[in-house]
């Protein structure tokens, strides 16, 4: 989006040299690169690190549209949606810290988080109750 992205192999040795450095907290979005290709890329790096020693972070509340217009979506029906698909893209079971990247201000907060109330048991927030 903002420069020419790194191929997988690459992104995944940058991921894995941070880590050997000390670096455990990843932090990406599914807006980040075309077709959600960070996500993925994260994904794969994922795959080569101990999980349990990498704190991974995700954002969603943002869509890109047409000619690099962007529209803000907090309904918990788009959050679940979102939240369903980074999983799958990003190859886990659990994401450490989901949140949004801009608040719909259409949509009550209470609505938008109700997601983390209902998901307790079921998807990302399990593993802290």
């Amino acid at each position: 989006m903002y420069n020419a992205p790194l191929s997988h192999e690459e992104g995944c040795f940058v991921l894995k040299e941070a880590f050997s450095k000390g670096i455990t907290f990843f932090d990406t979005s599914d807006l980040y690169g075309e077709l959600y290709d960070n996500e993925i890329m994260v994904g794969k790096a994922l795959k080569q690190l101990p999980r349990d020693k990498v704190q991974l972070a995700t954002k969603f509340g943002i869509r890109m549209l047409e000619g690099f217009n962007f529209e803000v979506k907090g309904t918990c029906e788009y959050v679940r949606k979102c939240c369903e698909a980074s999983l799958n893209r990003l190859g886990v079971d659990y994401i450490d810290l989901y949140y949004q990247h801009r608040v719909d201000t259409s949509v009550p907060i209470e609505e938008t988080v109700s997601i983390y109330i209902i998901s307790k048991n079921t998807y990302f927030l399990d593993r802290y109750y």
